[in-house]
């Protein structure tokens, strides 16, 4: 919360505005969200976009990771990645594979399904090539 002491007329009113919209925002929150006995408010669903989230993690954070993000998921969270690391593929409910190259030659669908999916379309998708060498 914002405080107007020794501010001038104008700032006040921006200040008491500001604080005017925290609380009713602060109110939404809180009749948008349930508690659980013992536990800290959490927003029932939340989608989280993940960038390249294995970027510089050792293999053990990796799996830590990967328990979090399932965590994640198994409580009705969505979670989307733009993801290279084929433990992370490999764990996916759903994988959108973009290309059939990088750059200028990419940015079409090459094969969009479950793991399964990605893995007979493997003559068409590197992805699905790669990670039926991985699994």
């Amino acid at each position: 919360r914002l405080t107007d002491s020794a501010a001038p007329a104008s700032t006040a009113k921006l200040t008491a505005k500001a604080n005017k919209l925290a609380a009713a925002a602060d109110e939404k929150r809180a009749a948008t969200t349930e508690k659980t006995p013992g536990q800290r408010k959490l927003n029932p669903h939340t989608l989280y976009v993940l960038d390249e989230p294995t970027v510089g993690l050792h293999m053990a954070d990796v799996e830590k990771l990967i328990h979090v993000l399932h965590r994640l998921v198994d409580a009705g969270n969505t979670v989307i990645l733009i993801e290279h690391n084929l433990d992370l593929i490999a764990e996916a409910d759903w994988i959108i594979d973009m290309g059939p190259e990088g750059g200028t030659g990419g940015g079409n669908v090459v094969v969009a399904g479950d793991v399964p999916t990605v893995l007979k379309a493997r003559a068409k998708s590197h992805t699905g090539a790669v990670l039926a060498e991985f699994l």
